[in-house]
């Protein structure tokens, strides 16, 4: 099943198309983060202008015509609500012209999924790590299937805490990869520790690491908090781990492109006996191919939408959101 997949709950606009499972392409056009973060309405103009060139770059890089499409998904949320808008507005006008039928996907969900199938892992523990969120989850089957949270964070998501570093420490562009090339240079210097069970928070260790610039150098901030934020993850998806007694575990999301994270994470798995996998950067990274991948199995489940129920929801929790 030809499916087009819209992606944009953030800086990113992305349009995929998966057929039987397989992303035949996967386009982005992102909006230029520089040193002054997201601000939403600017972001959803720049959505706005990008979207028919990348629904085009999509549909020649997978040599079809857009009438090919036999379904269309695109992201409800979580997200920015503008950001937001701009994809529903999209799929709902190519869904309509073309008389298909249109999926609603979480973007968290569309994340675990691809990472699940790219790792060919049956029933993993997932860390889900991005901008806007920070969770553990387990796929259940009651009372629907769907994903149930773990563990999470009670404040902001580790990678919108990253970026909120980068931008107080003035990086530029201001996001976790230039964080990480920092840290390469640096070494530990103590910062606050939050982990409660299988949940953390991470206001206070972004508080601290701002307050410590121009204390201790760059580099060694950024190495520490890096370090500190991620050892917090590691801590409570090895507790996870234990008490679900998952033998598979996957890291997926925005944060997930982190060789570091990564690192620890195959550590903490092999220790406990399980096995570790993730998703290629395209993936981990927001994009189109994993709304499409997802909505595809969604339609063949007869999980479509009327139009006219179609919307977004900016806190769309992923434990709300029924899974194929």
């Amino acid at each position: 099943m030809l499916v087009l997949g819209i992606e944009s709950s953030a800086h990113t606009f992305g349009v995929g198309i998966v057929d039987r499972g397989k992303v035949l392409s996967n386009e982005k056009m992102m909006f230029n983060i520089t040193d002054k973060g997201l601000i939403p309405g600017k972001v959803a103009q720049t959505h706005i202008k990008n979207a028919p060139m990348t629904v085009k770059r999509a549909l020649e890089s997978a040599k079809i015509k857009i009438t090919d499409i036999e379904g269309v998904g695109y992201t409800r949320g979580p997200g920015l609500g503008p950001c937001l808008q701009v994809g529903e507005l999209t799929a709902k006008m190519i869904a309509k012209r073309l008389g298909v039928k249109i999926a609603q996907v979480n973007h968290g969900a569309a994340h675990v999924e691809i990472a699940r199938d790219a790792a060919k892992m049956r029933d993993p523990l997932a860390l889900y790590v991005s901008g806007g969120n920070s969770q553990i989850l387990k796929a259940v089957e009651k009372p629907f299937k769907h994903y149930e949270i773990i563990g999470e964070t009670f404040d902001i998501g580790v990678g919108n805490m990253i970026d909120n570093f980068a931008r107080g420490a003035k990086l530029n562009p201001a996001w976790g990869s230039t964080v990480a090339k920092m840290a390469q240079n640096g070494k530990y210097v103590r910062l606050p520790y939050t982990v409660k069970g299988m949940d953390f928070a991470f206001t206070g260790l972004l508080t601290s690491a701002i307050k410590m610039l121009g204390k201790e150098s760059k580099e060694d901030v950024c190495y520490s908090i890096q370090e500190t934020a991620f050892s917090m993850l590691c801590e409570a998806t090895e507790r996870a781990l234990l008490l679900t007694r998952s033998k598979e575990l996957c890291v997926c999301g925005g944060v997930a492109q982190s060789a570091r994270l990564r690192e620890m994470l195959a550590m903490v798995a092999k220790e406990n006996g399980a096995r570790f996998g993730f998703a290629a950067n395209e993936f981990n990274a927001d994009n189109g191919g994993m709304i499409a991948f997802l909505a595809e199995r969604m339609l063949k489940s007869g999980m479509d939408s009327k139009i006219e129920q179609c919307g977004v929801e900016q806190r769309y929790r992923i434990d709300r959101a029924r899974i194929a």
